[in-house]
């Protein structure tokens, strides 16, 4: 393996120099006070050196864009700000909303992309629509994670020729090296949402290169702003009151009010340099204010993976992430404190996390299932990472997890990298191995499932036992052609209980062609075509799943995105039967016609197993639609209908049928204010939901919430809807920031 990093870092030597300095934009050093309203008034803006977006890189290559739009970077000693006039020929076209922060995407915006460390491997995203909201992320590589939050500031103003932004972000919100004059690589864009989704670039973009952010300009001029340190300090207290029903199987017995109850907690951030941050939180409150998108789990034999939510574990998120998901921070459920570290000193990243969780859950992986397991458990947790970058997004890191309970522990090595070559390759793996001592108290969990042909098995028996994985990923990534070669491979003992693996003992190899148009002067923006395969073996040699996929998509005028699918080879041995020719076509349609409207389709038709202990082969009608509506710009109401209906295809014996529908409305009073009601209703269950919620953000960390969960079920005859569970909270958070 050692020869394997020298020979990519040997290869990092000979990648090609990119364009990014012939885009160079200088930031204007001031002494004075910039006024965030959107207006641009200040003299400093005058003098300030100014760029304009001339490239459309979106749809066309590169074509002189259709609107004007000029930006320009002024700096002091506390905060970085920047510019934007976005000229509109015509300004009552602009889609524009006041809405929460993170929900502009299908407006009109001005986007940033700054890439502190001009290495091309990470950068701060900040996005904001004409009215000043604000939407901001991590990129990584060429992925995307917008539940990302910082501390900047902006604001919008719509006028008779378009629309003008002002933005003021905190050198304490940045991490940087510690450099006298700084040199970033900057990505300038904006959004412009018409007839078709088209982007406006300060530099061009080439649709051959995967890089993105190989293709940024340079931003200079940011002198001694190295010595940004800070304190904050995010206190916290909240209130609430819970109930839940005396009996189930009497629901006339009324429900059990339990006292209001107070609960507080604190977290603590220090960086002594732009390079370092430490956290740390005890007590925190991580429930979730934010619901889930629902789900229907029904025959479904593996954990469901959710999105987090949870601030702390936001900053610095990227540099865990690896190609198999080793670290999921959902699997720390309740802790009692956590801490976190990452220093980044050039190509050189160093980070560490540790937590005491009072509530240790846990996914046991198998071959055709896994088991979602909570307990009550304390463990400790540790997590250290260390990572090198070279080249244009290449890398090579090690990883170490570890999670010890009193009598029972897991630890997970990682080695793995990421290798761009050539403009349009990339080589991608990882090496995985896992040592496992289980909890000896088979009450807590008891399962028959076998670890493949060993002689272990899921139950919480003591057990030990080690498992190795493996995942190598070879791709090109071009304007009209990519290619995806892939083959993973887990062992039946391999468990990360730390992340978020839900299948084992299983050897997978996928192979995946797309070919890309773009039609000229047509209803298409874009067309595609994809062919997919792969085969599944198991440790014994079984041929588990064999499958092939071909595909279509078109991009339509309007902003329409238009998929389908079929599946014409699909085989899968399941519970020791064999099902052939398990045939299915599916869809997916998303369109946004109208600045007041989205509209989403997802269904598929088809064959389908019914997972059960004795498996049958059915047939399957499955949809979901979704409708958005926005008839004024501070109104917003969703409507949503998932459908899942299995029956046997040659006795029509009904599996399952039923939905879920949810309806969410908000009123968005300004900015920092709305309120909102979520109400959905599961018939598989009988149950209804509903989630009123008034909220309150300054910004991201300074929040106010009061709000309620109220759960009913209905029991039939003669109790008729019962409520079941109940609570109602209150949340006061505040950052206080040297």
């Amino acid at each position: 393996m050692r020869g394997l990093l020298l020979i990519l870092l040997t290869f990092a030597s000979m990648q090609l120099v990119n364009s990014q300095t012939e885009y160079r934009i200088k930031a204007l050093k001031i002494d004075g006070v910039i006024n965030i309203d959107g207006k641009l008034e200040e003299e400093f803006w005058k003098h300030a050196e100014k760029v304009e977006l001339k490239y459309e890189v979106q749809i066309t290559d590169n074509e002189p864009a259709s609107q004007k739009t000029t930006a320009m970077v002024l700096y002091d000693g506390l905060n970085l700000y920047f510019g934007f006039v976005c000229y509109d020929t015509n300004p009552n076209e602009i889609r524009a909303h006041i809405t929460d922060r993170d929900k502009i995407w299908e407006d009109d915006f001005i986007i940033l992309i700054i890439d502190t460390y001009g290495d091309n491997q990470n950068a701060y995203e900040l996005a904001v629509n004409p009215y000043g909201i604000q939407g901001d992320g991590m990129r990584t590589g060429n992925s995307e994670d917008i539940m990302f939050d910082f501390v900047w500031h902006s604001a919008g103003l719509i006028s008779d020729s378009g629309w003008t932004v002002e933005i003021a972000i905190p050198f304490k919100s940045l991490r940087f090296p510690k450099r006298e004059n700084q040199e970033w690589n900057i990505l300038i864009g904006r959004n412009y949402p018409r007839k078709s989704r088209f982007v406006f670039s300060w530099t061009p973009v080439d649709k051959n290169n995967p890089c993105l952010l190989c293709q940024s300009g340079k931003l200079t001029g940011l002198d001694d702003i190295g010595s940004v340190k800070f304190v904050e300090v995010l206190p916290y207290v909240m209130s609430y009151q819970s109930g839940s029903i005396r009996s189930y199987t009497d629901p006339s017995l009324g429900m059990k009010n339990e006292p209001i109850r107070v609960r507080g907690g604190t977290g603590v951030k220090f960086s002594p340099n732009p390079e370092l941050t430490i956290e740390g939180v005890l007590n925190p409150d991580f429930s979730q204010v934010e619901t889930d998108a629902y789900q229907i789990s029904v025959n479904t034999t593996f954990a469901l993976y959710y999105p987090e939510k949870r601030p702390f574990f936001f900053e610095g998120s990227e540099v865990f992430k690896t190609h198999v998901n080793v670290f999921y921070s959902r699997m720390i459920n309740d802790p009692l404190f956590a801490f976190k570290l990452k220093q980044k000193s050039n190509n050189l990243t160093i980070a560490y996390l540790s937590s005491l969780d009072e509530k240790t859950p846990f996914i046991i992986p198998g071959e055709e299932g896994s088991s979602t397991v909570q307990t009550g458990l304390r463990s400790l947790v540790n997590l250290g990472r260390v990572r090198y970058d070279f080249g244009e997004q290449s890398y090579a890191g090690l990883l170490f997890t570890a999670r010890n309970l009193s009598t029972s522990y897991n630890y997970v090595g990682v080695l793995d990298w990421n290798y761009f070559f050539w403009k349009s390759y990339y080589f991608r793996g990882q090496i995985l191995y896992s040592a496992t001592k289980e909890i000896n108290d088979s009450l807590l969990f008891s399962s028959q499932r076998k670890f493949g042909e060993t002689s272990y098995d899921a139950t919480f028996n003591g057990e030990r036992y080690s498992g190795v994985g493996m995942l190598f990923r070879f791709l090109r990534d071009t304007k009209h052609h990519g290619f995806v070669i892939s083959y993973r491979d887990f062992s039946p003992t391999f468990q990360p209980h730390l992340g978020f693996v839900t299948a084992n003992n299983r050897r997978q190899i996928n192979i995946e062609n797309r070919f890309t148009f773009y039609p000229k002067n047509s209803i298409v923006d874009i067309a595609f075509v994809l062919v997919e395969g792969g085969l599944v073996f198991n440790y014994s040699g079984t041929r588990k799943e064999r499958w092939v996929v071909v595909g279509a998509g078109l991009q339509l005028k309007t902003q329409t995105d238009v998929f389908v699918g079929f599946l014409p080879v699909n085989d899968e041995i399941f519970g020791g039967r064999k099902f052939e020719k398990i045939h299915r076509i599916f869809a997916n349609v998303y369109s946004v016609p109208f600045k007041f409207l989205t509209l989403q389709f997802n269904g598929e038709y088809g064959r389908k197993i019914y997972r059960t202990s004795e498996p049958r082969l059915g047939l399957s009608k499955d949809f979901n639609v979704y409708f958005k509506l926005k008839p004024t710009e501070k109104i917003e109401l969703s409507i949503w209908y998932t459908k899942a209906r299995l029956e046997d295809e040659k006795t029509k014996e009904l599996f399952y049928d039923g939905y879920v529908a949810g309806l969410v409305g908000i009123y968005q009073f300004n900015p920092n204010l709305f309120l909102r009601l979520i109400t959905q209703y599961d018939s598989f269950s009988g149950s209804v939901q509903f989630f009123p919620l008034l909220s309150f953000k300054l910004n991201p960390f300074t929040i106010f919430y009061v709000g309620s969960t109220i759960n009913l079920l209905d029991f039939g005859e003669p109790y008729g809807v019962r409520q079941t569970n109940r609570e109602f909270f209150l949340k006061v958070q505040y950052l206080l920031r040297d």
